[in-house]
């Protein structure tokens, strides 16, 4: 009778023949792609105020100075919010919390919700759009409502949102009648005010799309600055997730290309190709309207600061090594 084959051998052969699906996690020793560095540079993160807990120290992930959004989702207690901008404000970050008109109840509300900002965190800018509820839960409908209060007129920056593949929920015929619109309201808006303005756009996967999109947009008028969304690292059942309940047209396919390739399904996502392609299109064209990137940490604040630290040389060295 033949013995069987060794288990301990064909435990071995099995492992081996899974490791072209697993990413190495040897330091990487490439050079820095100077392209990349400029694009990050003065790049900004989104955070809320439970992942933010998960955070020891920013400043050993964070550049100095570092511009970080606090997301404000339906439900968040504004004193976690307050909490968490005091934070980052003393630890010598530039605090942006969101504004979504349509979970602020009245005039009164927001008034305080600023009063506390500025008094408690010395909070001078502001991501004003209409949040992510359908229906409003207060006086309050849209980005522009909150600018025509003119209650943040002593703030130093504002920044709007930003559609590359549209948004459903303004238009919802697919065109981009409602946001075009919106968009030049605002436009008229920076022209007239002393703030510093800027376009944060919802996260996309496709270099060539959003290019065409920055384009069409300067060639309708529209010059407030665009801080392009950028998803980062994350399990692609993960992206795929988020990108669906946050309405990422077209290029979702990018995700469900992979998805059906099984030597990529089980690694992570990381954003280096459309950066890539975007940092080089900025270098051949640097009147292009894209500015700074705005990244989505989905896979983790840990995990997108390391992915920016490995590509962004100088442009994303944490304050803590200065």
């Amino acid at each position: 009778m033949t013995a069987g084959p060794d288990p301990a051998r064909r435990l071995k052969e099995t492992l081996m023949s899974l490791l072209p699906f697993f990413k190495s996690r040897e330091p990487q020793t490439s050079a820095i792609n100077p392209e990349i560095e400029a694009l990050l540079r003065d790049y900004s993160i989104e955070v809320m105020p439970r992942t933010a807990e998960k955070v020891e120290n920013f400043r050993d992930l964070l550049p100095a100075g570092t511009r970080v959004y606090i997301a404000h989702i339906d439900g968040t207690p504004i004193d976690d919010m307050v909490a968490t901008a005091r934070r980052l404000a003393h630890d010598g970050y530039k605090v942006m919390p969101h504004f979504p008109a349509r979970i602020i109840k009245d005039r009164a509300t927001l008034a305080d919700w600023i009063a506390r900002y500025q008094g408690e965190a010395g909070v001078d800018q502001a991501l004003l759009l209409a949040g992510g509820v359908a229906q409003p839960q207060g006086d309050f409908d849209s980005s522009m409502q909150l600018m025509e209060s003119g209650l943040f007129r002593d703030f130093k920056r504002l920044h709007v949102a930003g559609h590359p593949e549209g948004n459903r929920d303004i238009d919802h015929d697919g065109s981009d009648t409602n946001v075009m619109a919106a968009l030049r309201w605002k436009q008229r808006f920076s022209d007239t005010s002393d703030a510093q303005m800027a376009m944060a756009t919802q996260f996309a996967f496709e270099a060539g799309p959003i290019i065409a999109w920055a384009d069409a947009l300067r060639d309708a008028g529209i010059t407030i600055p665009i801080h392009i969304g950028i998803a980062g690292p994350a399990k692609l059942q993960t992206l795929i997730k988020f990108a669906i309940a946050c309405g990422v047209g077209p290029s979702l396919k990018v995700l469900q290309k992979r998805a059906m390739d099984v030597t990529k399904l089980l690694l992570p996502y990381e954003p280096t190709e459309v950066v890539t392609q975007l940092a080089a299109h900025k270098a051949a064209n640097p009147d292009f309207n894209i500015t700074h990137v705005h990244f989505f940490p989905l896979g983790g604040i840990k995990t997108n600061a390391q992915w920016a630290i490995d590509n962004g040389g100088a442009s994303a060295l944490p304050a803590s090594q200065i």
